[in-house]
């Protein structure tokens, strides 16, 4: 039986979760749609990328329906999720793609209006559980709301896990080499926190924070306060990588490293964490849907215990991949 997800907010996120959908999960089924814009707009948007290309099948639209493949999906132009009556549609789980409800109590305004559960698209500003599928989402416990942490933690955790598990994490830095996201400006402009990420991603490589080092404590519990990490904002659209500097507790050779990455992508996370020793670069991880890919010709080791491990994910593709798998999750 089909689960009937409802996405709010039709960004890049939203729009890929619904491609991944549509493409991976035919079980996870799009009826309802909210979004601000125009439905014509939706369409287009939908239809043409300058990421991942066009969308693989029909598009259209009919008074208030998105037309996908035959099938007509009820779009809405809301503010208030109170008033989404996602119980009209009989919704099973809620994909809060917006980026603007990421606490339980802006959250809990869909499940008022009918919805079952809730998929924040993006680590949560409150206690929100924080799940990422491969690591910690056999946990899951029923919970109504929950964040799918961010595509950054979605690649770090799993390298860290292998790594915890089998040699363990004294500490550790880790840098993100970051494409650019809708929070970058073209050009110079204003930008009152960050003054350093208003300057234009096209000429710069921006200095930036990130929490996602730090939320791998709350997904592997026994790493809190033991990673941090900053990131570099660079001028490409997709695909970014992992850079993790580590003290291990327990001396390791780099080809024993290697070793346990590749047994973990063949095994226990296999389609999570995927392993490579080819010669790649970052466009070669476009549409890749595992959420972490351990690179075994980048890393290097100083000594026994300390290393540098880095990993590719595309953080868009890969990570909406992995908001399909714990609506899957969800719904059980």
């Amino acid at each position: 039986m089909a689960i009937r997800v409802g996405i709010n907010g039709f960004g890049r996120i939203g729009r890929m979760v619904f491609r991944a959908a549509a493409k991976h999960f035919s079980d996870v089924e799009i009826v309802g749609i909210n979004d601000l814009l125009e439905p014509d707009y939706l369409a287009y948007m939908l239809t043409y990328d300058s990421v991942h290309g066009r969308f693989a099948g029909s598009v259209g639209v009919d008074g208030n329906k998105l037309i996908v493949n035959g099938k007509p999906i009820r779009l809405t132009a809301v503010k208030d999720p109170a008033e989404l009556a996602w119980g009209d549609l009989n919704v099973d789980v809620v994909v809060e793609s917006t980026g603007l409800f990421l606490t339980k109590e802006t959250c809990e305004k869909h499940l008022a209006a009918g919805a079952k559960k809730v998929i924040q698209s993006a680590p949560s500003k409150d206690d929100t559980p924080m799940f990422v599928y491969g690591v910690n989402h056999t946990k899951y416990a029923g919970e109504k709301i929950i964040s799918n942490a961010s595509c950054t933690t979605n690649c770090l955790a799993p390298i860290a896990k292998v790594l915890n598990d089998t040699f363990g994490i004294k500490r550790g830095l880790m840098t993100t080499v970051h494409a650019a996201t809708a929070t970058q400006k073209t050009v110079d402009g204003p930008s009152n926190k960050d003054w350093r990420g208003g300057r234009g991603i096209l000429e710069n490589i921006i200095p930036s924070s990130t929490g996602a080092a730090k939320a791998v404590g709350k997904v592997i519990p026994e790493l809190n306060k033991k990673l941090t990490g900053m990131a570099f904002r660079v001028p490409t659209s997709d695909v970014s990588v992992v850079d993790l500097t580590c003290e291990l507790n327990k001396e390791a050779t780099y080809e024993q490293i290697c070793a346990a990455m590749k047994a973990a992508s063949e095994g226990p996370m296999k389609g999570v964490l995927g392993y490579t020793d080819q010669k790649v670069v970052s466009t070669d991880f476009r549409g890749e849907s595992c959420t972490s890919v351990f690179d075994a010709e980048a890393g290097i080791a100083l000594d026994g215990t300390f290393i540098k491990i880095i990993s590719w994910y595309d953080n868009e593709w890969g990570y909406s991949c992995k908001v399909n798998e714990m609506v899957r999750v969800m719904s059980k």
